[in-house]
């Protein structure tokens, strides 16, 4: 499965924070924004993964994550002169998938929750067509709603309703099948101009092919494109770190257990910033895999 994280956007709600660079590569914590989204992908197993930016980021994101050969995996990048929709990623990005089934994630969106990588890679395993999660919020006006049956199964989609028919969010993640360029290919724009993802998952639905896993409570979603919900992410972030002793998004570590790369490997990587808390985390995370390298849960799943 190949990935593909779509950091591109003017990021208006951001203004002016966002007048002199891309959201994505705003601070969480102690890591820009793009590193939650990518650590996302990884969980999952993707280790090709396509970056989809502004024209004036492109090198400053080549600069964060390189060939990513040093993380053991692939990353490539693509420009989007002008934001044209989410859908848009599958035609930026048809080179990238060539025929295999991708997960797209959107750049401001931080996903967190132990259960989570398993919850992943079992919809990566189980894909027939499109899997989109659904996660309940206190304001669903805002995010694409999910309704489903009394069984479960997904029965429709709206796009930030007036009046949604239940509280199912649909985050910035989702898995699809190689038939999902063909349908970005044939969409036509919205009124706004935009190649919207909501037509997307609706012809995965009318084919009877689009399936929708919910994240319960213990998963936390976090959808950091506000000045509010930024800061908020951050305080997730520096909780956890805090009081759990781990550190959300942290890619080296998570290379590491995933197998892409080391420990010792990742031990170097947090040398070249021992300065740093940061540095010094992926050093001891290194050390503590010396010590115990048995497989994480997630890996066993």
């Amino acid at each position: 499965m190949k990935g593909i994280v779509l950091a591109g956007g003017n990021g208006t709600r951001l203004h002016p924070l966002t007048l002199v660079g891309s959201k994505q590569l705003a601070p969480v914590y102690d890591k820009p924004l793009v590193y939650y989204p990518l650590s996302v992908l990884m969980l999952a197993g993707i280790d090709d993964v396509l970056v989809i930016t502004r024209p004036a980021e492109i090198d400053l994101f080549r600069r964060l994550f390189g060939s990513g050969s040093r993380l053991g995996m692939l990353i490539d990048y693509a420009v989007q002169e002008e934001p044209r929709g989410i859908a848009d990623a599958f035609r930026v990005g048809a080179d990238h998938i060539k025929g295999e089934d991708c997960a797209l994630v959107l750049g401001d969106n931080l996903f967190h929750g132990a259960e989570l990588p398993a919850i992943l890679r079992r919809a990566a395993r189980k894909l027939r067509g499109c899997v989109l999660f659904g996660h309940r919020v206190t304001e669903p006006r805002r995010f694409g709603v999910a309704e489903t049956d009394a069984k479960g199964d997904l029965v429709s989609i709206e796009e930030k309703p007036e009046h949604p028919r239940s509280d199912l969010a649909i985050p910035g993640l989702y898995f699809f099948d190689d038939t999902v360029t063909g349908i970005a290919r044939d969409l036509r724009p919205s009124a706004r101009g935009e190649l919207e993802i909501t037509d997307v998952l609706r012809v995965y639905l009318a084919e009877g092919r689009a399936d929708l896993v919910r994240l319960g409570k213990d998963i936390t979603w976090l959808d950091a494109g506000t000045p509010d919900s930024l800061l908020d992410a951050g305080r997730f972030v520096q909780d956890v770190r805090h009081r759990q002793g781990t550190n959300p998004g942290c890619i080296e570590e998570i290379a590491m257990d995933m197998g892409f790369i080391g420990a010792d490997a990742c031990y170097e990587l947090g040398a070249g910033m021992s300065d740093s808390p940061y540095g010094q985390y992926v050093m001891e995370r290194a050390r503590a895999h010396h010590r115990d390298p048995a497989p994480t849960a997630f890996l066993e799943e």
